[in-house]
């Protein structure tokens, strides 16, 4: 059985299909580095709300640029991905190809855009539709809408098709993987086939054509002012690009730490080497809030008696649930301290007499 399984999931020597675990490797890459780099944001813009609380409200828009940037430079550079070049892999089109091409080539213009657009957008507006189902999840659970209107009833149905549409895509892809481990199918993922491209290993040719095109120097004699304007801007963002992968490529062993480290396998362990008393209240409040009330059962957002009591668990003031949830939603941070606070870290406090 053992003999049979990794007959089925390794290449053999003359097959320039990488095995399904370099393709899903690969794959896992990008997906473990997002929530590294999420997590260094979040540090500091709770270490200083003022200053990088910005990065972290528009961290999806400046992850996407910078993976536009990342992505555009590989597949104009090696005809991959960061994370395929990475495992040394290079796409090629599905047809058209008797030969193929070396990876300095570049892909065609219609594969290259569309993976461009595969590889940047679906992660982004899956992403951004995940969110907005939690909103939505927060908001039905709390009753925020009137339960008469025809806003909640679309959105209920849209909550109730969700995790079948999930489902569907995600079983989309293990029927591909499967049907790429059993030698059916060219693609390990539905959105390489939706390119029209493959992936296949690099070859001895495709790495020293990347090391002559990588040390090599321009041999135009005599340049116009708009090559040379040209010439700098492309260099430029070559430059940025080259950057962020040498660095990614560094890193990328420290953030799969990381990623173990606040696993929630990890979390019990964590706790008994970091386990800290309580800190002292915050010494500095935001300058924009105003005095907190005398009587402890005031909301300081309304001035009223808090009605369903609710705790932000980045500063530990109480609120009302209401205007906890309206204040976070809207300004993401603490009313009191300023400290970077979302709607998860609202926690609703139970009375013994309710």
């Amino acid at each position: 059985m053992a003999e049979l399984g990794a007959h089925l999931t390794a290449a053999s020597a003359g097959d320039d299909r990488p095995s399904v675990f370099e393709a899903v490797a690969q794959d896992s890459l990008m997906a473990a580095l997002k929530p590294a780099l999420r997590h260094l944001l979040k540090v500091l813009a709770e270490s200083n709300p003022g200053r990088y609380g910005f990065l972290w409200h528009w961290f999806d828009e400046i992850y996407v640029l910078l993976d536009v940037l990342l992505q555009q430079h590989y597949l104009a550079r090696c005809s991959a991905s960061f994370s395929e070049n990475f495992y040394s892999l290079k796409r090629i089109p599905i047809e058209g190809c008797r030969q193929q091409p070396l990876a300095t080539a570049g892909l065609p213009k219609r594969q290259h855009w569309k993976s461009l657009l595969l590889l940047v957008l679906v992660p982004y507006l899956k992403g951004k539709l995940e969110k907005l189902v939690s909103t939505l999840r927060e908001e039905d659970e709390y009753s925020i809408h009137p339960p008469s209107s025809s806003w909640k009833r679309f959105y209920r149905a849209f909550l109730a098709a969700y995790p079948f549409v999930n489902m569907t895509w995600e079983g989309w892809f293990l029927i591909q993987q499967l049907c790429y481990i059993l030698g059916k199918a060219q693609h390990h993922s539905p959105m390489l086939r939706l390119a029209g491209v493959r992936l296949v290993r690099l070859t001895a040719e495709d790495i020293l054509a990347l090391e002559k095109k990588l040390g090599g120097a321009s041999s135009h004699p005599t340049p116009s002012i708009k090559t040379r304007v040209q010439s700098a801007v492309r260099k430029a963002l070559g430059t940025i690009a080259f950057s962020l992968s040498t660095g990614l490529s560094i890193s990328v062993f420290f953030l799969q730490f990381l990623d173990w480290w606040y696993s929630s396998e990890n979390q019990e362990t964590i706790k008994s080497l970091t386990a800290l008393p309580t800190p002292p209240p915050p010494v500095h409040l935001d300058p924009s809030s105003t005095l907190l009330p005398k009587l402890k059962t005031v909301c300081p957002l309304c001035h009223k008696t808090r009605v369903n009591a609710t705790a932000l668990s980045t500063s530990g003031f109480v609120f009302c649930y209401r205007c906890a949830y309206g204040y976070v939603k809207a300004h993401q941070r603490c009313p009191i301290t300023g400290y970077a606070t979302e709607l998860q870290h609202l926690v609703k406090l139970y009375s013994p007499e309710s």
